[in-house]
């Protein structure tokens, strides 16, 4: 009697500890709940710049398989793009140790060409967004590591082809400020194919390191302008840098303004937002001269007034900017209405009453800047670093300024 109850007792428990092995087993069950899933959504994600949920989806493909090498290769590239923008130096090591680990996990756990393909990627985007020692020269081993490597295409179900290590080789470049190599990796992807997942990526990019390369051909640009020249988008604070270290303003302005006072030029005050901003100093030479449309602007916030260098210059307002600035280099004030009284505009999207259309008209008469391809000015759309670079270019052309 007791044998049996024994016997019962361990088939029970038999039972219970097989049933509990099964679920360990069977973690994703439903059919969408896999880690290639998973992980494409996540590469989606970083895409669009979810980083979060990129890494939540990457953490899950994980989950669903631990041996899922590519679920690795993701989450490092979605950290170094979180970790990029972490400010103190201590708890940036320690971020990029662990993500050193995810990629050393990525590389261990390959055991295809196209999940070794994802590893080089990984490791080639990783790098471009931490920029550690020696990261250009790791990415170029990284780039020619992932095209030795012999794979069917139809396997690299992100990248969908060997293509997209140029796109990123082109990327790292760009971030290099080497834009001549840049433009030569862009070019590759689109004489890899007619049609491809990178070709209209690439064409964009291909277009933008050429329109730095124009915009520089024939001046000098420091560090800064070329850091500057590879922005979607630059800031006030930028376009003050730009005007001081790249167009020399100070010296060009004290050469040819009237200094009504013995007393040195210099700014009425210091403005709050721009103590520890890295483009203090060139602020403060703009302030000084007192440029229209770079002024500080009242804060309903604070109830002071702030020079706000971190918001987006428009192409109205630079147009507005660079107008002042001809002005006073020119000292012509007539400059200030030689467009007055116009019936027709040649913008669709400026009429001549616009407050902004005399000063568009001066820089576009004098080819300063550019109108869109449609034929608009498109004046709220962002200035772009290429765009400045190249109007303070042409700004300096027409005034002979070298």
């Amino acid at each position: 009697m007791r044998y049996l109850k024994f016997l019962i007792l361990l088939l029970i428990f038999t039972g219970l500890f097989y049933g509990c092995a099964q679920k360990e087993i069977s973690k994703c069950t439903l059919p969408e709940d896999n880690p290639e899933h998973h992980y494409l959504i996540g590469m989606k994600a970083l895409e669009e710049g979810k980083n979060e949920l990129a890494i939540e989806k990457f953490q899950r493909a994980i989950y669903c398989d631990e041996e899922f090498s590519k679920s690795y290769s993701g989450l490092a590239i979605a950290k170094a793009e979180k970790t990029r923008l972490i400010k103190d130096s201590e708890f940036k090591k320690i971020e990029i140790e662990r993500i050193e680990k995810d990629l050393k996990t990525a590389k261990k756990k390959a055991v295809s060409p196209a999940e070794e393909f994802d590893y080089y990627m990984a490791k080639m985007r990783s790098l471009t967004a931490l920029k550690t020692n020696n990261w250009l020269d790791e990415i170029e081993k990284a780039y020619f590591n992932a095209l030795d490597i012999k794979v069917d295409e139809n396997t690299l179900t992100y990248y969908q082809g060997k293509e997209s290590a140029h796109y990123f080789m082109g990327v790292a470049y760009l971030e290099a400020l080497d834009f001549e190599k840049a433009k030569d990796k862009f070019r590759a992807v689109l004489n890899a194919k007619k049609e491809g997942k990178w070709n209209e990526k690439a064409d964009r990019a291909w277009k933008k390191a050429d329109k730095i390369i124009r915009a520089m051909a024939g001046i000098t640009v420091g560090d800064i302008g070329k850091k500057i020249a590879i922005q979607d988008s630059i800031t006030r604070a930028d376009l003050s840098a730009l005007l001081v270290d790249e167009l020399k303003i100070d010296s060009l302005f004290a050469g040819r303004i009237p200094v009504q006072s013995q007393f040195k030029r210099k700014p009425e005050f210091t403005p709050a937002d721009i103590l520890n901003n890295p483009f203090k100093e060139e602020i403060l030479t703009i302030l000084k001269w007192k440029i229209r449309g770079l002024e500080p602007k009242y804060d309903e916030t604070t109830k002071a007034y702030l020079f706000k260098p971190e918001e987006i210059v428009k192409r109205g307002e630079m147009a507005l900017i660079l107008e002042d600035v001809l002005i006073k280099l020119t000292q012509d004030e007539k400059l200030a209405t030689a467009f007055f009284g116009h019936e027709k505009s040649p913008f669709p999207d400026i009429r001549t009453t616009s407050p902004i259309y005399n000063a568009v008209m001066n820089m576009v008469t004098r080819g300063i800047m550019e109108p869109e391809l449609s034929g608009e000015f498109n004046p709220d759309r962002a200035v772009t670093g290429a765009e400045a670079i190249l109007a303070i270019r042409v700004l300096k052309q027409r005034m002979n300024i070298y």
